[in-house]
């Protein structure tokens, strides 16, 4: 029997770390996922474990490698973003791969934007709000300054994927999708690295930039082998719907981070947008994305904790708990609507956790008064990136697609357009194998990617 022609793709979320063997008809033929216990920097704050992740990647390989039915044509990589991994001349990590909701020095946040003005002229131009270290060229602006013994040593600051990629090439390069994810480097305007990148003479910090649709050649395990140099993974994940749509759209891509993405949306960010965490990504043909978001997944995860410890219930029990209607328009007799909050980071949040438990009669009651709480939170964030265009349909991806209280909630939110749960199966995975498509698949790329099942307002769904 032939072996299957594959890619592998390494996906590395803050969560699960996965890999991915797909077939030239990117269906998912092997996965594996682990989890990693977290280590702490030298200042005791929680970040990921580095060495562990490294050794997962050579490991994992040599697993695949070893499997005579599979062919590995192609490897990719994809990550989360804002984590940058410092390395020196022999591409080895110098320090720890600082968390991104480290907290930033005030000191060097006030010097940085009295040199280079204000922060919200700053935000504008890079397409970035200000997040302190969630803005990763801040955190290399911070090591120049507060760690200048490291800074000295650092060949190359490589975002997450690439420093993955570079595990398995050799070569360090940079790239777009994650030059352009909220780090403050990139001046949309200009499509330049900003000036102040130049001032502070850090271009020669960072990788030359190579496409991200590209691939390198290689030779590994005696055989060609073509090398991707990673993703964003929120760029990643939007990927299969713009292969396989053509009317404009909003990817609600859920995980940790529910973010509404617009690729029809090239309006300039206004003020208020960029203060409400409104930012562009960049798309891997190098085209911004308008984007928005939140940090539901995190409080959906905070809170259920919350809600079964008061009510006795294990978590898993509101994985599949059904929507309710008549429990909805209970809330809304009873409840006002949230005052919106934010947490020790300073982001926002549907205000769910200021509720009393004691005053739902169930879980029932409490976890669909969750949902409701994060869907208005949604509303007002998708709206951001919304308004001004035609977009017709909002595809929901990753977790909060197959919660059937949001996704109806959803839906009576939004009347007028289509509202989507949209099941690629790993999006993320996907998008990455499908951005270096050319140089490892002789086939056409595939029509039947996505699967849709529709949500309309108080009406059960409909199986597209």
């Amino acid at each position: 029997m032939m072996p299957i022609p594959v890619i592998a793709v390494f996906d590395v979320g803050k969560t699960n770390k996965k890999l991915f063997l797909l077939d030239e008809d990117y269906n998912i033929v092997f996965e594996k996922s682990a989890r990693f216990i977290e280590t702490v920097d030298e200042d005791g704050d929680v970040c990921e474990n580095l060495e562990t992740l490294r050794s997962s990647v050579h490991d994992s390989l040599h697993e695949i490698y070893r499997m005579p039915q599979f062919d590995i044509r192609a490897i990719n990589f994809s990550s989360y973003g804002a984590s940058l991994v410092y390395v020196n001349e022999e591409g080895e990590p110098l320090a720890p791969l600082y968390n991104y909701l480290k907290a930033y020095p005030q000191q060097v946040k006030k010097q940085f934007y009295d040199t280079y003005g204000a922060p919200e002229q700053i935000a504008a131009e890079t397409a970035s709000p200000v997040l302190d270290s969630l803005n990763s060229g801040m955190q290399l602006y911070r090591i120049k300054y507060q760690k200048t013994d490291l800074f000295s040593q650092v060949k190359y600051a490589l975002h997450l994927p690439q420093y993955l990629s570079s595990l398995v090439s050799g070569q360090a390069y940079s790239d777009i999708t994650s030059i352009g994810c909220h780090t403050q480097l990139w001046d949309f305007v200009q499509n330049d690295y900003h000036s102040w990148v130049k001032e502070e003479h850090l271009r020669k910090k960072l990788a030359p930039i190579f496409p991200s649709n590209q691939a390198l050649a290689m030779i590994l395990n005696g055989k060609n082998c073509a090398v991707g140099i990673g993703l964003h993974d929120s760029s990643a994940a939007l990927i299969p719907y713009l292969i396989s749509f053509a009317e404009p759209f909003i990817l609600l891509s859920t995980g940790t981070w529910c973010i509404s993405l617009n690729p029809f949306n090239q309006q300039p960010l206004t003020a208020e947008e960029l203060s409400s965490d409104c930012l562009s990504y960049m798309q891997y043909q190098g085209k911004p994305v308008k984007a928005s978001r939140v940090f539901s997944g995190n409080e959906h995860e905070q809170q259920v904790k919350r809600i079964s410890a008061w009510f006795g219930q294990s978590p898993a029990h509101y994985r599949t708990m059904p929507y309710q209607a008549e429990v909805i328009a209970a809330l809304k007799e009873k409840y006002a609507p949230a005052t919106t909050g934010t947490d020790s980071t300073g982001l926002i949040t549907s205000g769910f956790a200021a509720r009393d438990l004691a005053g739902f009669a169930n879980d029932v009651e409490a976890y669909h008064q969750l949902i409701l709480d994060l869907v208005d939170l949604q509303y007002s964030s998708t709206q951001l990136v919304l308004k001004g265009t035609q977009v017709k349909d909002i595809y929901v991806d990753g977790g909060f697609g197959k919660n059937e209280i949001f996704m109806n909630l959803l839906a009576q939110k939004f009347p007028d357009i289509q509202v989507w749960a949209a099941s690629v199966a790993q999006a993320t995975a996907v998008g990455t194998a499908l951005a270096i498509h050319k140089s490892w698949n002789y086939k056409d790329l595939p029509n039947n990617l996505i699967q849709l099942k529709r949500y309309k307002a108080l009406t059960h769904p409909v199986n597209i």
